[in-house]
Order: C-alpha cells, then sequence, then structure tokens
C-alpha cells in the first residue's frame, strides 16, 4: 500500500497535463533546460576568469643540475 506502482504514476501524469496543458509543460521543461546551461557556463567562466595567463617560461639552459650549457668565443689579437 505504501509504494506507488506504474499505475498511480500515470494517472498522476494525466492529472497534471490536464491541469496546465502540454504547452505550459513544455516551456516550463525549455526554461528549465536554459537555467541549468546558464549555470554551468557560469560556472565554467569563473574558473577561467580565476587562472590569470601565465607567460611562457624562457627557454631553461641548465640541461641537469650540475651543467650550464653556454657559447665560448675565441678572443682575437688585434
Amino acid at each position: 500500500m505504501g509504494s506507488m506502482s506504474i499505475w498511480h504514476w500515470l494517472i498522476v501524469l494525466v492529472v497534471v497535463m490536464l491541469v496546465f496543458g502540454t504547452k505550459k509543460l513544455g516551456n516550463i521543461g525549455s526554461d528549465l533546460g536554459k537555467a541549468v546551461k546558464g549555470f554551468k557556463d557560469g560556472v565554467k567562466g569563473s574558473d577561467e576568469e580565476e587562472k590569470p595567463a601565465q607567460p611562457a617560461p624562457p627557454p631553461a639552459q641548465v640541461t641537469d643540475k650540475g651543467t650550464i650549457e653556454v657559447e665560448a668565443k675565441e678572443k682575437t689579437k688585434q
């Protein structure tokens, strides 16, 4: 007696459709979908705004912790 069968839910659905009409229910559904989409876009947009754009780091000249690459030039006599 406490559980609702499929027939109970179908009767409730028919009553709701008779009270509100299919057009109004469709509008409510589309409005709800737009609200959820707007909320998702707002959450995604705020995540992108919080992260500042970081410039690319300059190329490192250190190949490992003990070695530094440099360019050597020869001195010429004048």
